[in-house]
């Protein structure tokens, strides 16, 4: 959010009332209000002592706008609140993305086994910020600055995961054609094959390559995902079963699971996809 040098707002982070994060934006505006009223502070004083703009300002206090972690330690310190302000910060930080983002990063981080099969891009799990940046671009309509940078920053939260202790098991499955397609250009594909092999060497993931050559398998009917929890149960969804939403029905994750095996078994092996990778650098 911040501000420019002249002191306008860049663009931030304006929440939907129908948003169930909305009481929490809410309730972290009136600590703000509370707390500048109790300094005896004007809005457009706080604005200033903070380096940000009057409106936006306005805006936080009435619930509008999600501050960002600076806004909230800066108007902390400024209005001696003790940390009550600052507390928020977590909150606000979960409260930038999406709701559907939030929503599958809350079972991402619940997951103790991923099974995953990607047959258009690069896997969201695996992205670089530069390649998820390039992928956003693409999207029609195009994403306002404001839009963009949301999505590529609640892409890049959910890779928390490879950080968990325990780690959670990672499987994933990329179609050839996600290795060779240059989203982004030359360059920004080679940063994400490289990353990709740096990935692959972690201990609890098994990263393998579906060759374009092997026709003969369920993928064509698209991506696959099937997260699993430490009380047996699980979630899955696919893109053109169940109306593409996500499932808990053991009759329809056996779908998801019979399809997923059989593409895991026709793939190339960690070692052979390794290699495959490397060979898709060189010629990149």
């Amino acid at each position: 959010m911040g501000v420019n040098g002249d002191g306008t707002d860049e663009p931030g982070w304006d929440v939907s009332p129908e948003d169930e994060i909305a009481p929490v934006v809410e309730a972290a505006g009136r600590q703000v209000k509370l707390w500048r009223e109790a300094a005896g502070m004007r809005v457009v004083e706080l604005g200033q002592a903070i380096g940000y703009g009057e409106d936006l300002v306005r805006k936080v206090e009435r619930g509008a706008r999600i501050p960002r972690a600076e806004f909230l330690d800066r108007a902390d310190g400024v209005l001696n609140a003790g940390g009550h302000i600052a507390a928020f910060k977590e909150d606000m930080e979960r409260a930038r993305y999406p709701k559907k983002v939030r929503e599958l990063a809350q079972l991402e981080a619940k997951a103790v086994e991923q099974l995953l099969y990607s047959n258009h891009n690069i896997h969201g799990l695996l992205q670089t910020e530069e390649y998820a940046r390039a992928l956003f671009r693409t999207w029609r309509p195009t994403l306002s600055q404001d839009d963009l940078q949301r999505a590529v920053a609640a892409r890049l939260a959910r890779q928390t995961v490879f950080d968990r202790s325990p780690a959670p098991e990672l499987g994933f499955v990329q179609e050839e054609v996600t290795l060779r397609r240059p989203v982004g250009g030359t360059m920004v594909l080679r940063r994400q094959l490289e990353h990709l092999l740096e990935v692959a060497q972690l201990a609890h993931v098994e990263l393998q390559v579906m060759p374009t050559s092997h026709a003969d398998h369920p993928g064509a009917a698209g991506r696959i995902q099937v997260l699993k929890f430490g009380d047996g149960t699980a979630v899955g969804r696919t893109d053109d079963e169940f109306n593409g939403r996500p499932v808990s029905d053991p009759r329809q994750l056996r779908i998801l699971e019979l399809r997923y095996g059989i593409i895991r078994a026709q793939a190339l092996s960690p070692g052979e996809s390794l290699s495959f990778i490397e060979q898709a650098l060189g010629e990149t």
